[in-house]
């Protein structure tokens, strides 16, 4: 029997919208230390004991312990990248001459809490901008470090944010975004440094509305900045006139679809949108003249890519959730590139340039690594994973359509139920695909099958499919996830006792919903950073940013569909709740802790069943990105320990 501590009932209650609102761990949203260290204690206690910990605790070391390498930019003769060869708890910035030799480390961190978030090579292939983060901060500082001769140059530009560097034709500046210094939102503005100049003579060219987040690329003629009002994806499209960043031709002032530039054609400038096509398409158009003509028309697959690539470009579409790549030239003319992978990790390609690197991850391998050619559309394989391949199936729950994949080790049959787990996200047009991830690749070789759902919201099939899971049809992502949890178990894929969901983020508010709703479907829920006050998310750092997804509490309408459906607002006193592990990070400032905070208190005093409720704070780290590895070892170890002990599963068995 676990025991968890109390936590006190504050008496707040508030009338919004003529309903009285009981919030009686508002004082949660600053939780004390001393409540954090007893939740946490209470967690480890119970985790520590566990027989299957042991096991996955070695396991996922040994997986943590393997050589790593980001998909490399080649530009001037060098290949620059991240790598960890498997002892730091962070990767490295590297270069190369060629990747079969060992890497030059240009800048890496060795205190674990400070991490690369991104980095941009210049034009001339000479200098580099280096973003870092520190403890999860979305706060970036961006070095330079000159290729050259090895070494960071003393230019350090600070209170950057939800950006990476743009560098302009002359290489010796770059664009980012400047937050203000006591801005916890999105916005800021839009800055040009210039090297060796100190950050306070940076030129400011655009001041962002608030809430809003900005792209930068780099045409023939102009910088082109992309504005999105929070997570809204119609964009604007504004033409900045280089050198002078003044005066700005505006493109798309009134969105009404979201639209990507890609690159220039003469005049033509070539775009990516789901205007009048909701699974993309790639169309042309002229300052002089901004009517859309296609140049690759809608297809029935999800246009999700576009890149500028030697004398074209290079498609990535979903195929049935399948990542397929196509070159085309620019009058369309297509060639399919045989290369097929589980996800896409990440792809550099650059105009008249005919290398093209494309990152794959598949369950078993982390990043493999390909090399086309962008003339010939001939691919070779630079790195391929070693571990044996899970066998990956496709699945559709009939009543509502939805798509998933079923994956498990290649020797496992289904003719028997097994331990399993359901992953969701559902959200945020974000494809959810079979792709590598610790955890994962240790639950699936310790024989549990893995299940991921492709629900609506997500990415995987258009704007239309994104569309049926949003604002008032948010509900429809819940009663997907709900249908394949029931499918898995009226096909004897697994059974009540043997299953588990899981989510992250936006998929941690879907196993926070799903969880209140159908609490007697699951043996065990672990909802990770997940949003859960739903009537109070947007006042808390970038929450507002997420109103075109999910709605706004202030509106009396989205007020109704939002409590209706609130995790925190439906847990209800007197139910048997299965075994539950909320997970968070101290240091989020993306989905601020005191949402998994809340919902862990309140689930805590409304058990009445004997399974334990369980809350896991990580401490130092932020939402995901820069999450030193002993957090991602010590996160994914709990959080397999917990799956395995409730559902059945004996790795060592």
């Amino acid at each position: 029997m676990c025991t968890v501590p109390d936590s006190r009932r504050g008496e707040v209650v508030e009338v919004l919208h003529g309903q009285s609102i009981a919030d009686p761990y508002r004082w949660l949203e600053d939780a004390p230390g001393d409540w954090i260290a007893q939740q946490n204690a209470a967690a480890e206690e119970y985790l520590s004991a566990l027989p299957q910990r042991q096991y996955f605790e070695n396991r996922l070391r040994e997986i943590l312990a393997r050589a790593r390498i980001g998909v490399p930019v080649f530009r001037a003769g060098r290949y620059v990248f991240e790598y960890n060869n498997g002892t730091r708890p962070q990767t490295a910035l590297c270069t190369a001459v060629s990747l079969d030799v060992e890497p030059q480390v240009l800048l890496q961190f060795e205190d674990g809490t400070t991490a690369i978030d991104s980095f941009s090579v210049s034009p001339d292939g000479r200098y580099v901008a280096c973003a870092t983060r520190s403890e999860g901060n979305p706060r970036l500082t961006f070095r330079v470090i000159d290729l050259e001769i090895g070494q960071q140059l003393a230019d350090l530009v600070e209170d950057a944010k939800y950006c990476r560097a743009t560098w302009l034709p002359d290489s010796r500046s770059f664009v980012y975004v400047h937050a203000s210094a006591d801005s916890s939102e999105i916005g800021g503005h839009l800055s040009v440094h210039q090297l060796g100049d100190p950050q306070s003579l940076d030129r400011m060219i655009l001041e962002l509305p608030p809430g809003s987040v900005s792209d930068t690329k780099v045409a023939a003629e102009h910088l082109v900045v992309q504005l999105n009002e929070g997570t809204e994806q119609r964009t604007r499209l504004w033409l900045f006139p280089l050198p002078q960043l003044t005066n700005p031709i505006k493109l798309i002032d009134e969105p009404v679809a979201a639209t990507r530039f890609v690159r220039t054609a003469g005049d033509r400038l070539v775009l990516w949108t789901d205007l009048d096509a909701p699974r993309g398409r790639v169309v042309t158009c002229t300052v002089d003249d901004p009517a859309f003509v296609d140049l690759v028309p809608e297809s029935d697959d999800a246009l999700t890519a576009v890149q500028a690539a030697g004398n074209g470009l290079l498609i990535v579409t979903l195929h049935d959730a399948h990542p397929r790549f196509q070159l085309v030239d620019l009058e369309g003319a297509a060639s399919t590139v045989d290369l097929q992978g589980g996800a896409v990790v990440a792809v550099t390609a650059q105009e008249g340039q005919d290398d093209i690197l494309i990152g794959l991850s598949s369950t078993s391998a982390p990043t493999e690594l390909a090399h086309v050619n962008a003339t010939t559309a001939q691919a070779t394989w630079l790195r391929r994973g070693s571990t044996p391949p899970h066998r990956v199936l496709r699945g559709l729950e009939p009543s509502r359509g939805v798509p998933y994949f079923l994956i498990s080790r290649a020797d496992l049959s289904h003719t028997a139920p097994r331990p399993t787990m359901l992953y969701g996200y559902g959200g945020f047009r974000s494809p959810q695909l079979a792709d590598h991830r610790p955890d994962r690749e240790a639950w699936l070789e310790s024989g549990g099958v893995l299940v991921i759902a492709n629900l609506r919201g997500g990415g995987e099939f258009g704007a239309d499919w994104h569309d049926a899971g949003r604002l008032s049809r948010k509900q429809n992502t819940y009663d997907d996830f709900i249908a394949v949890a029931e499918h898995l178990q009226a096909t004897g894929i697994t059974t009540r006792e043997q299953l588990a969901i899981h989510g992250h983020s936006g998929g941690g508010m879907l196993v926070g919903a799903v969880l209140t709703q159908r609490p007697e479907l699951f043996a065990a829920a672990l909802p990770t950073a997940g949003v859960m006050d739903m009537l109070r998310f947007h006042l808390f750092t970038i929450g507002r940013a997420w109103a075109p997804e999910i709605g706004l509490p202030e509106d009396p309408e989205q007020f109704a569909d939002l409590l209706a459906w609130s995790p925190l607002h439906n847990v209800r006193p007197g139910t048997r709740y299965p075994a539950v592990l909320v997970l968070t990070s101290d240091h989020d400032e993306v989905v601020v802790p005191l949402h998994s905070y809340k919902f862990a208190a309140a689930l805590q005093h409304a058990q009445t069943g004997a399974e334990p409720i369980l809350l896991r704070i990580e401490t130092r780290t932020g939402h995901g990105p820069g999450r030193p590895t002993s957090a991602i070892a010590a996160e994914a170890t709990a959080l397999l320990s917990f799956t395995a002990a409730r559902t059945g599963l004996h790795p060592e068995s």
